[in-house]
């Protein structure tokens, strides 16, 4: 329930405080204080409510201790009002406003002046609840570089006095690839836990798909948004095959496709349609298009490797990075064989950002086997083993080097 929260508790104290430090501190505390008295008391029938009941208290306390503290806020509250009196009267009317809070800051922590990796950043660990090392290897980095984007992203909004406010129906469109790029880096935490005992967090993803729903209401002209939600809806549809009864990683070739569910892939399909109608496709469309190749399918073998690896060299050229080239090689490996697709993997093993990747050393060690090569093939699993950040990912990869 904290963790659901949470988000919700941000968003409204952010919006009344100005304040994304202070929102955090007070989040906190009321959460510390919910531990001590609903145990004794009962938890409330609108926990919620008594939340952010709570922590508005504890922010005006901190507030009337610290005069120069109230000072600042009182000059951001002052910049809003500002905003607001020059907003066109129908944004003041309410025209183009979200529906949602935490989308308003998804919106409002994508802010221009915020360099591209600081913005996803923040808004991860801030309004979505990832920590700070879940973020880190969502991104491939180290944890206390991804530390220092959250610290400088926040310092330049407190220094540049950018206004949490929704941005009007003009700014929606420059803002959207950030807010699209928050939504999948959310689904793909919780498609594959970056840590812990689970390697689905099925809320996450859940929540994602939530939000991917409701900004594609929002802005049903955009086409990437139609992509987005079309993927994560292809992708999500294949939660219950993805793990086993003790919760191990099931790959797949090896997944019950009876399982995956059947009326999430037809809403899906539609989308996908919408996403690549009327103009060059872009890299959410593209995705969500290979990943109805797979849902379409009977089977591995039946599966029509050409097109994706046709439509991996359209997302290559779209958005260069050295995870798509790892996904590009697996499906040039099914449709040319193992040799074909370790070359293309051997070509990229001086990616410095693929080290802190299991998948690409398990890639190497599945196609390694195929070729008889087990020796090298043992390698590239214990590399694997020793990124993995999840459990099942870990006690999987230990049955494959006991095999």
């Amino acid at each position: 329930m904290f963790r659901e929260e949470r988000g919700l508790l941000l968003a409204s104290l952010t919006r009344r405080f100005g304040d994304l430090d202070l929102a955090e501190e007070v989040t906190s505390e009321a959460i510390e204080a919910a531990l001590r008295h609903w145990p004794a008391e009962g938890v409330p029938a609108r926990p919620g409510a008594w939340l952010l009941t709570t922590a508005r208290r504890k922010a005006v306390d901190r507030l009337r201790r610290d005069r120069a503290y109230a000072a600042r806020l009182a000059v951001l509250q002052a910049d809003a009002e500002r905003d607001d009196a020059v907003a066109p009267a129908a944004d003041a009317a309410g025209a183009g406003e979200l529906p949602d809070e935490r989308l308003q800051l998804f919106f409002t922590c994508t802010h221009p002046a915020l360099a591209a990796e600081d913005r996803t950043a923040l808004t991860l660990r801030c309004l979505a609840g990832l920590t700070t090392p879940e973020v880190a290897r969502a991104f491939l980095v180290p944890t206390a570089t991804m530390a220092q984007r959250i610290v400088r992203a926040k310092k330049k909004i407190r220094e540049a006095r950018i206004p949490f406010r929704v941005p009007g129906p003009d700014e929606l469109p420059e803002r959207l690839p950030g807010v699209l790029q928050v939504v999948y880096s959310v689904f793909t935490e919780g498609y594959a836990a970056s840590s812990g005992p689970r390697l689905q967090r099925l809320g996450l993803a859940e929540e994602a798909v939530r939000l991917a729903r409701i900004l594609h209401r929002l802005l049903p002209a955009e086409r990437e948004t139609a992509g987005l939600l079309a993927l994560l809806l292809l992708v999500h549809a294949r939660r219950d095959a993805r793990t086993g009864p003790e919760g191990e990683p099931v790959l797949l070739e090896e997944q019950d496709r009876g399982r995956w569910d059947r009326a999430m892939i037809e809403e899906g399909r539609d989308l996908v349609v919408r996403a690549l109608t009327g103009g060059p496709a872009g890299p959410y469309g593209v995705q969500a298009a290979i990943a109805a190749l797979h849902d379409e399918a009977a089977g591995v073998e039946s599966t029509d490797w050409a097109q994706i690896v046709a439509l991996y060299d359209v997302l290559l050229a779209l958005t260069p990075s050295p995870v798509v080239a790892v996904n590009r090689a697996v499906a040039v490996a099914m449709r040319d064989g193992p040799g074909a697709g370790l070359a293309l993997l051997d070509a990229l093993a001086g990616e410095p950002r693929l080290r802190a990747y299991p998948p690409y050393a398990v890639a190497r060690g599945d196609l390694l086997t195929r070729l008889g090569r087990e020796g090298e093939a043992a390698v590239a699993y214990r590399e694997a083993l020793e990124a993995a950040g999840t459990e099942p990912e870990r006690a999987a990869l230990r049955r494959k080097l006991g095999e």
